[in-house]
This record gives C-alpha cells, structure tokens and sequence, in this order.
C-alpha cells in the first residue's frame, strides 16, 4: 500500500496533491528548482529535494532526476499533478521501471490518448461521435485544397500531438490555407517535436463541456458530470463552471454514456477528463481526453462531494471505486475562476515579482487553492497562474454573487494579477444568462477591459503616502529641519512629485 507520494509538479497543484495525503495519513515528497526554494509546496511537503536549475527542462522535467529522488525518498508512488510529466508515457514507463506506482493511467492509454490522430480513429471504430475530417496526417501539401473543399469551410488544422491551443489554425479562406498549413507545422514541431497535422470542420459558435470520468482496476467506470469551459482566451481555460447552462438531462446522460465508451476503449484507469465540443443544436463531438487530473476539477469536486485525488490514490493502491453512478448527484452550483499574475491591460503580459500583501477570499462556500504568500517572489520561469477561487452555491445565481464578493475580497499588491478581468466576467450580460460559447471573450473584450477602478490597484500607493504622512509628521514634531517636506510645503505633493505619482 502507499505511504509516502512524490509529487511531481509544483505550485497550485502540487499543494492540492499534498492536502489530500495529509488527510490520509500518508507522507509527501516535494521537488523544486532552484527558482523555487522558497516556494509554498516545499515548505508543506514532509520532504522536500532540489531537481536542478530555474528551467523547467532541467528541473521539472528531468525524469532521471525525479525518479533517482523517488528512489533515494524511498517514495512508494508519484503524482504528476498536470502540465509538466503528467501526460508524458516516457515518465510513466520509467515511473513503472523504477518499481514505483504511477498515480495515473496506463502508458497504454496516455499514448493512445496523447496522439490526437490516434484517438480520433479509436473513437471512430468506438461510435463516439467525431467532428468531421481526415483520419491521418496531411503530410502532401498538394492535397490540401481538395480536401478542405471536400469537408467545408471553414477548416481547423489540428498538430496531431497539440495542446493548449498550439499548431493549431483557423482557415476560412482558401487563399490561406497553404501558408496556414505551414504555420501549423512549424509551430507542432517546434512546440512537440512532431509536426503531424490533420483537418477538421470547424464548428461555428461551439461550447466547450468535459465530461469527469473515474475508473478503477476492476472494470468499474463513473462519470462525475460536466465541466462547461466555453470561457476561453487564445484556447486557453479563464473560467469553468458546473452544471453547464447549456445542458439538459436528456443531454447529460447521453454525453456521460459517450465519455465512458471512450474511457473503456483505451481500458482507462484512475482519473481522466472526455472533451467535447457542443453546438447549439446540442450535437456534440469528441475532441480530445486529458489522461490526467484537471486545473478545473475542484468544481467537480465542490458538486459531487468527492476527493478526486484521494480517488485517484486509492485506485492506484487497487481499490475498487466507492461509489457507483447511481450514487453521484450534482449539489449546486459551482464556479472557478483562474487567476493569473499578468497584466490583462497590457496584452496579458505575466508579471512575475514579489507579493508585498495578500488577502484570500474566505466566508460561507468559499475556496481557494493557491500557492503565493506576502514574501514570496513569483519566478518569470513557469505558467503565470497563481491560485484558483472556486465559489460554491445553491443556485447558479448565487454562486455567481458570491464569486463578485470574493473577487472584491481578493487582494494583492506588489504584482498585477487577473482579478480586475476575471470580477469583470462575472458582470457580462451574457455571462449572467448563461448564454455563452468559446467566442464570449472576444465578443465582450470591449466591455471586459472597461471595468471600473477601484482602489485594488492603488492600495499600495495609498499605503506608501499614509506611511510617508506619518513619517514628515514625526520630523516636524521634533522641529527637524529636514528637507524631505518642510512646513509650508505639501507632503501628499512632495511624495508625489518625487515618485511621479499624479493620479491621487
């Protein structure tokens, strides 16, 4: 049985992981780079080993490295969390060398998943409904143009390996799509060393829901709902929400049923998520599968009232499920909100740097899984987000005020972060009504990047003159005769002429 569990990730994450085996009573191991030797996971883990330098490369996804720490901690399993190592089949194969428990599915399945071309051909000879478009690699540009004509336009070009929305293009052209054919290519092989691309119809105004599915050792398969996650940014996830407004029970069970027909065609074990896309007709198509736990899957977690990771363990030690499909219900409502340390006025630039205050959300339904404290400098090196806020409700609505309160309790300075944009969705119209698809950012930009200042961005200026106030108060009560603000002269206009601050 497992008693102590290298982790294999950092931040967020890894923080998450380690709670869950706190709660179980099992020993943690953390990893970290030589940028994150003051980081929160190191300092809550019971263990804690340095894998290399600032990048990531050398660090994080040193697999030799991790699993000579895994041996030297004597640790019985290894989380991947996700990102990094937690989809790569080479690291669950050396995981499996080595003698230690992968907590996660088969190399099998991480392959066979992992390969977008792979997958799609699987679900094809499964009956899980495909988004039409070619079966293999276009790798003869001659064919291109005969082949888009023959599925429709507009087109997406897919890379076979891809994710996050990289090698990934749009054509609604014909007159574009050779050079975005190229484009695709060369960014799949710079990003994945493999520049394998297909060709798919693009769905026009889709919605994004993934499916929860959990499956053990015993041939037991559950789905634990849906996850709407149409709110996007240059393919990536800002928030996600459960139940999704689009869905209907009818729906519901049919898309549960699919995304357990895709699990069993790989023979999946442990914690998996089924994308699909969904149009307003509600016809739905398979995307993709994540083999690993989701950034999003606290809301999951918040309905149905189960510990994934603690699942997740427990399957790995060879347990059967707890729980049967009949048993899962959805409770609530819930929201999560990514938050990011960039400035979203700037091209979302990441702003790294270090945290001089923070404030959490707190109060009835409230979480946040987070991994920055006063103190601590956020490295340039590594994904920019920073924490979750996850929001709890019985109804919908309620949920989404009390998202709004907690996003207004949220407070950091010494950095920019995505609060202001993210307070901002949750006041879109079309947010609010649940009417919604993967276009809502760039619809609403305008009204996103309008929102209203409050004192959120100035707090810590506010502090620097009450602080500065006290201070040429304190030289006057003494009759010093300093420079720094004399009698007849402003302090509130001193400090801001010598820092060039005009705004107050």
């Amino acid at each position: 049985m497992i008693r102590k569990v290298l982790v294999a990730n950092r931040g967020e994450i890894a923080v998450r992981v380690m709670r869950s085996c706190r709660e179980m009573g099992l020993r943690s191991v953390a990893i970290y780079s030589e940028a994150d030797r003051t980081a929160m996971h190191v300092r809550y883990a019971d263990e804690a080993y340095c894998v290399g330098p600032a990048t990531s490369a050398e660090s994080y996804l040193n697999i030799e490295k991790i699993i000579e720490v895994a041996k030297v901690s004597k640790s019985d399993a290894i989380h991947p969390g996700y990102g990094f190592l937690s989809e790569n089949a080479s690291f669950a194969e050396a995981v499996d060398k080595a003698g230690i428990i992968f907590i996660g599915p088969s190399i099998h399945a991480i392959n066979t998943m992992g390969d977008k071309l792979t997958a799609r051909q699987l679900m094809i000879e499964s009956g899980v409904p495909v988004v039409p478009g070619t079966k293999e690699n276009i790798d003869d540009p001659k064919k291109l143009k005969t082949i888009a004509a023959e599925i429709g336009y507009p087109i997406m070009l897919k890379a076979s390996a891809g994710g996050g929305g990289k090698g990934m293009r749009l054509v609604r052209e014909e007159k574009d799509l050779v050079n975005a054919y190229n484009m695709a290519k060369s960014e799949a092989r710079s990003a994945f060393g493999d520049d394998a691309v297909y060709m798919e119809k693009y769905i026009e105004s889709p919605h994004h829901i993934e499916f929860q599915i959990m499956a053990d050792q015993h041939g037991n398969y559950v789905h634990l709902f849906e996850r709407e996650c149409s709110v996007q940014r240059r393919h990536q996830k800002v928030v996600e929400e459960t139940p999704s407004p689009l869905m209907t029970p009818e729906l519901r069970n049919k898309m549960g049923e699919q995304a357990i027909a895709a699990a069993k065609s790989v023979d999946y074990i442990g914690a998996g998520t089924v994308e699909f896309l969904v149009d307003n007709d509600h016809n739905f198509y398979f995307l993709e599968m994540n083999t690993r736990l989701q950034v999003e899957h606290p809301i999951t977690e918040r309905t149905t009232g189960v510990d994934l990771v603690k699942a997740q363990i427990n399957v790995a030690n060879g347990l059967p499920l707890e729980f049967k499909q009949d048993d899962l219900r959805q409770n609530g409502h819930a929201i999560e909100c990514r938050i990011y340390a960039e400035d979203h006025k700037n091209n979302f630039m990441p702003c790294p740097g270090v945290v001089k205050n923070i404030t959490e959300p707190m109060g009835l339904g409230m979480r946040t899984d987070g991994y920055v404290y006063e103190g601590y400098e956020i490295p340039f090196h590594y994904d920019p987000m920073i924490s979750k806020v996850i929001s709890w409700a019985p109804t919908r609505m309620e949920a989404i005020d009390r998202m709004k309160r907690a996003l207004y309790e949220y407070k950091i300075t010494g950095v920019k972060t995505s609060i202001p944009f993210v307070a901002r969705i949750m006041e879109a119209k079309d947010f609010v009504e649940g009417n919604y698809d993967t276009h809502f950012i760039e619809k609403n930009m305008d009204f996103l990047m309008t929102e209203e200042d409050d004192c959120t961005d100035y707090c810590e200026d506010i502090a620097l003159f009450v602080a500065y106030l006290d201070y040429t108060q304190k030289l006057k009560d003494a009759a010093d005769k300093s420079n720094v603000a004399t009698p007849n002269q402003s302090a509130w206009k001193e400090y801001a002429r010598r820092k060039n601050i005009l705004r107050l």
